[in-house]
């Protein structure tokens, strides 16, 4: 039997917008927030926020990568689906079918960040307006470039992140 086991993700020493998340196959690199990190988030701030979050729910563009091999939740991303940001709409914070009227971050991005999402345990129980909408770990870009508040990896150790993770253990944000 396997023992769960969180997986800590630590600031980069002298770089607040970087991070060095501890893996199995050894400490990778990770970009984080635009802001750097902070205890208290609020929606658009730009920082990671501070604390334990478990894994959701994984989404995946399946014309993009095979089904990835998880014990969590998944969802083959389509292109009506999005992830609403508006603290004002009673689906703040969750997965949205897009519509004219929806603010929301479409999830079929012609770059290839959300090819593969985990949706991490953020401000989703309960549901804060304003505290700050989904915090997923996805796709990093070119150079590690900060995220809007994000996690984000090089697909090779999303895909070992995820192969480690399993039901209960969380990522442990620390400054």
């Amino acid at each position: 039997m396997r023992v769960k086991r969180d997986i800590a993700l630590r600031r980069a020493p002298g770089n607040p917008r970087e991070g060095r998340l501890a893996l199995a196959h050894g400490v990778r690199r990770a970009a984080l927030g635009r802001s750097g990190v902070a205890a208290l988030k609020r929606e658009g701030d730009g920082t990671t926020p501070l604390g334990r979050f478990s894994v959701r729910q994984v989404l995946y563009r399946a014309g993009r990568l095979p089904r990835p091999r998880t014990q969590f939740p998944i969802h083959a991303i389509r292109a009506s689906d999005g992830w609403c940001e508006d603290p004002a709409d009673r689906n703040y914070n969750k997965m949205v079918r897009l519509s004219p009227r929806a603010s929301a971050d479409r999830l079929t991005r012609a770059d290839h960040l959300y090819d593969l999402v985990l949706v991490l345990g953020f401000n989703d129980r309960p549901r804060v307006r304003g505290r700050g909408s989904a915090i997923f770990v996805h796709l990093a870009r070119p150079g590690y470039a900060p995220t809007a508040g994000c996690i984000a990896l090089s697909r090779h150790d999303l895909l070992m992140l995820l192969a480690q993770l399993q039901r209960g253990s969380a990522i442990v944000v620390m400054g």
